[in-house]
């Protein structure tokens, strides 16, 4: 089933030039269950990106555009009144689909953001004490403005907790922009896209990578990641016990894209970085010395010591 995944980021590589890496790191959260947050300026390519791993995993998708006036029943549904039956009936919202595409995530009100909180970590929607479980597979790749951009506010805690990686793609280079330009002469890339995989195909993979094995001393090793991020002197909020989880699926998720059926540090260390910079929060003194959250998960990895091969946990 490995090779599945590798067709699917054959087929999104046709849309998006020269952001192999990124690609690579969404195809790992998709493989590992977990949501993406894309986060970069406008017209990168974060949107393109998201519809077409929808369309590459013959994915029911659903695309939502978020502004101030989007509310909590669009994305979770709502009840209406049937004459016929003389019942409240169901009608589903965005979120009854295999992939939620949630198009500027951090331009809609608090109270819209909330109604994603269960469905994003759990897999349910609940409307009117009735809860309901979505279609598996369910993924939601989100796309968001820097914070400071016009009309954005920032997500709380507790959202962007719930996305197991955070990326930002970035301007393309420049022959890869030239190589852009060329293919968009006549037509759009995204019509090309096929479906090499089907949702059933996705949930083997899924459940091959939860198989991956991970040494104690490997676990031991993320405990530690994540308890050094709670103690730095530059951070005033670390890794969660989520946090944590989320660094174990990402690790088996890229030893599974790399042909291997165990992990080893390579992998958790990859890993850190996409599951760790939504996650921590800087301090007042990290910020005045202009440090980043990279620099500081840097400087964690520097510091935890790496396990040896045949070292006793």
């Amino acid at each position: 089933m490995r090779n599945g995944a590798h067709l699917v980021m054959d087929e999104v590589r046709k849309v998006i030039v020269g952001k192999d890496g990124c690609i690579e790191k969404v195809m790992a959260a998709i493989l590992a269950g977990g949501n993406v947050l894309l986060e970069d300026v406008p017209g990168v390519g974060k949107t393109e990106m998201a519809i077409a791993f929808s369309r590459a995993m013959g994915l029911k998708s659903n695309r939502v555009q978020f502004t101030p006036d989007v509310m909590p029943a669009d994305i979770t549904g709502f009840s209406v009144y049937s004459r016929e039956t003389e019942r409240f009936v169901y009608r589903p919202g965005a979120a009854m689909c295999n992939l939620l595409l949630a198009d500027e995530i951090n331009r809609t009100s608090p109270k819209t953001q909330s109604a994603l909180l269960e469905v994003m970590e759990e897999g349910n929607v609940t409307v009117d004490g009735v809860t309901r479980q979505v279609p598996r597979p369910f993924i939601v790749l989100a796309t968001q403005n820097p914070v400071g951009s016009y009309g954005t506010q920032r997500l709380p805690e507790a959202q962007m907790d719930r996305f197991l990686i955070c990326i930002s793609m970035g301007y393309p280079e420049f022959e890869d922009e030239v190589a852009m330009l060329k293919s968009r002469h006549r037509g759009r890339p995204l019509d090309h896209v096929a479906a090499v995989i089907s949702g059933e195909e996705l949930l083997a993979m899924q459940g091959e990578t939860e198989d991956i094995f991970i040494h104690d001393a490997l676990y031991r090793y993320m405990t530690r990641l994540s308890e050094f991020t709670r103690e730095h002197e530059l951070l005033e909020l670390g890794f969660s016990p989520r946090g944590t989880l989320a660094l174990g699926k990402m690790a088996r998720a890229y030893a599974y894209l790399r042909g291997r059926d165990y992990c080893v540090p390579k992998d958790v260390k990859a890993a850190l970085f996409d599951v760790g910079v939504h996650r921590v929060r800087l301090n007042q003194k990290a910020r005045i010395s202009g440090k980043k959250a990279e620099d500081v998960l840097e400087d964690v990895l520097d510091r935890v010591k790496e396990p040896k091969l045949g070292e006793k946990p």
